[in-house]
C-alpha cells in the first residue's frame, strides 16, 4: 500500500517495550512490545480480553504501566513519554477511545474545536491555523455540512465521526484508534478505513484496534495478533492472518484465502452451520450450470 515504507526502516514514532499492565492485582498484559512507525498502519487484533485495547491505552498514557516503558518522537528527539507534560504529549499523540463522554448543549464544531486545545495558550481564542485545522478535520470526516448541528441530535455513528474529527483536529503525527468503525454504517466504515490509509500515506503513524479481521487485512501494513495478554504473532497480514494462527487464538475453525481482486487475505470463519451454507452454495452453482447448459 505504502511503497515508500518498504525500502526504508524509519525509527519508531511511538514505541512500547516489554509492557506489563494490570487491572487491580490481575495482570492482563505480559511483556508486550509495540512499535508504531511513520507512514505505517499497525493493526492490533485478537479475541475479547486479549489485551489489545489495554496495550493501546498504555501507549496513550491512559493506563498505568507496571513494567516496561513508552517512548515518543518529539522535535527534540525520542523522549520517555512519562516525562512529557500533558500538552507536550497531546501535540504528538492523539487517541480515539472506545469510551468517551456524551456531550450536551454543544454543536459539532464546538466539540471538534476541543482537539486544538494542546496548541492554544491559556485563555486564547482560536487562531486562523486552529480554524483551518478544524475545517480540515470536518471535511475529512464528512461533517462540514452538519458543523452547527447540536450533538444531542446525532446518531451513534455520527457522534463517532465527530470524535474522530476531534482527534484529527489535534494535528499529531501519531494517531491511536480503538475500534474506530464501531457503530458506523457500511459507507462510513469504508470511508474511515480509507481515511486511515490516507493519513498513513502522508506519514502519520497509525495504531488501530480492530475486531473485523477483514478490515485489518485490508488496511494494515503490520498486524499484531494478541492472545491472553501476549503477542501470539506479529508481522505482515500474510504472515499473521493464517488459518493456523487464527484457529489457535480464536479457538474455532477459521480458514483464509487471498482475494483475487485486492490481493489481500480474506478470513472465513467456519461456524456450526458451515456445512449447511456450503450445501446451499453448491445448489446455487448446480442451478447456474443447468441454466447455462
Amino acid at each position: 500500500m505504502r511503497t515508500d515504507t518498504e525500502t526504508t526502516t524509519p525509527t519508531s514514532a511511538l514505541r512500547g517495550d516489554s509492557l506489563a499492565l494490570s487491572y487491580g492485582r490481575t495482570r492482563v498484559v505480559h511483556d508486550v512490545s509495540l512499535h508504531l512507525r511513520p507512514g505505517v498502519v499497525t493493526a492490533l487484533i485478537g479475541p475479547n480480553g486479549s489485551g489489545k485495547s489495554t496495550a493501546l491505552r498504555a501507549l496513550a498514557r491512559l493506563h498505568r504501566i507496571d513494567a516496561g516503558d513508552v517512548h515518543v518522537d518529539t522535535p527534540a528527539g525520542p523522549r520517555d513519554a512519562g516525562t512529557l507534560s500533558a500538552k507536550e504529549f497531546a501535540k504528538a499523540v492523539a487517541m480515539l477511545s472506545q469510551s468517551r463522554p456524551h456531550p450536551s448543549g454543544l454543536e459539532v464544531r464546538d466539540i471538534v474545536a476541543h482537539g486544538r486545545h494542546p496548541h492554544r495558550s491559556r485563555f486564547a481564542g482560536l487562531s486562523d491555523a486552529d480554524r483551518a485545522a478544524i475545517d480540515h478535520a470536518l471535511r475529512l470526516t464528512g461533517l462540514l455540512a452538519m458543523e452547527h448541528r447540536p450533538v444531542d441530535e446525532l446518531s451513534g455513528g455520527e457522534l463517532q465521526r465527530v470524535w474522530l474529527a476531534t482527534a484529527l483536529a489535534q494535528g499529531t503525527g501519531i494517531l491511536l484508534l480503538d475500534e474506530p468503525t464501531n457503530h458506523l454504517d457500511l459507507r462510513y466504515q469504508v470511508e474511515t478505513l480509507d481515511l486511515i490509509c490516507d493519513l498513513a500515506d502522508h506519514g502519520t503513524a497509525v495504531g488501530v484496534v480492530l475486531h473485523d479481521l477483514d478490515h485489518a487485512a485490508l488496511i494494515a501494513d503490520e498486524v499484531v495478533l494478541m492472545s491472553r495478554g501476549r503477542v501470539h504473532a506479529a508481522g505482515t497480514p500474510d504472515d499473521v492472518l493464517t488459518a493456523a494462527n487464527l484457529t489457535e487464538v480464536y479457538e474455532f475453525a477459521i480458514d483464509t484465502e487471498v482475494d483475487a481482486a485486492t490481493g489481500r487475505v480474506r478470513v472465513i470463519p467456519r461456524g456450526r452451520h458451515d456445512a449447511r451454507n456450503r450445501a446451499r452454495a453448491q445448489a446455487v452453482t448446480r442451478h447456474l450450470h443447468a441454466v447455462s447448459a
